[in-house]
């Protein structure tokens, strides 16, 4: 109940500057992965948004008390991910009690953030979030849902959600590689419109976190 309110007290105060976090977990995956791109993310949605974030991401480990600070939590990479049963219960408390956690697969790291969300919410599959979702609505319309990025295996982009009674708690983007387009211009070279309808994506999400 007290991280519950202190969540509250956090998502919710009037002019309070907000923080969000990247979280550094173990099993050799490189989760320090696009390390241009949350600041950059943070600064558009500052300048377009009407948020609050302060500049620099925090860095959080699963394990840790502090994630319960931070409304919005990603998590990127390459490889895999492993996660102690103690982060695992920390994990699944934080985003019980109010918290989001956004994977983006950096390309590589899919079957290994399916088998530890498995172990976080076992008995919730991770579900296609339909295009009509608020994720995809506001402020910017995606009108078929996740936008594609990079293009890796000639797939379609997906996002994939856990819900715990209707509220998403957890985003999984594949096959997209939005942070690659939150990077700077020049780590990737791709198109203004590229990094643009990458960014206005991200957007999306931080207002869902903010306003709901």
């Amino acid at each position: 109940m007290k991280r519950i309110l202190i969540l509250f007290l956090l998502f919710t105060t009037v002019g309070y500057s907000q923080e969000i976090a990247l979280l550094k977990y173990n099993g050799g995956g490189d989760w320090y992965a696009n390390p241009t791109s949350l600041p950059n993310l943070i600064k558009y949605c500052n300048q377009t948004i009407n948020t609050n974030i302060k500049s620099k991401p925090a860095t959080v480990e699963p394990g840790s008390p502090d994630i319960f600070s931070y409304p919005f939590v990603h998590l990127t990479g390459h490889g895999n991910i492993v996660f102690s049963d103690a982060e695992i219960v920390n994990l699944r408390n934080y985003m019980l009690s109010g918290g989001f956690i956004h994977a983006d697969d950096n390309y590589g790291m899919d079957q290994y953030i399916r088998r530890e969300i498995k172990r976080i919410f076992p008995n919730n599959d991770l579900v296609e979030i339909p295009a009509n979702h608020p994720i995809f609505q506001k402020p910017n319309v995606f009108a078929s849902g996740l936008p594609k990025i990079h293009e890796h295996d000639n797939k379609r982009p997906q996002a994939f959600g856990v819900f715990i009674e209707n509220r998403l708690v957890f985003l999984y983007t594949v096959e997209c590689d939005l942070g690659d387009g939150w990077e700077d211009p020049d780590v990737h070279n791709d198109p203004k419109e590229v990094r643009e309808k990458a960014l206005k994506m991200g957007a999306n999400l931080l207002y869902y976190i903010f306003n709901n």
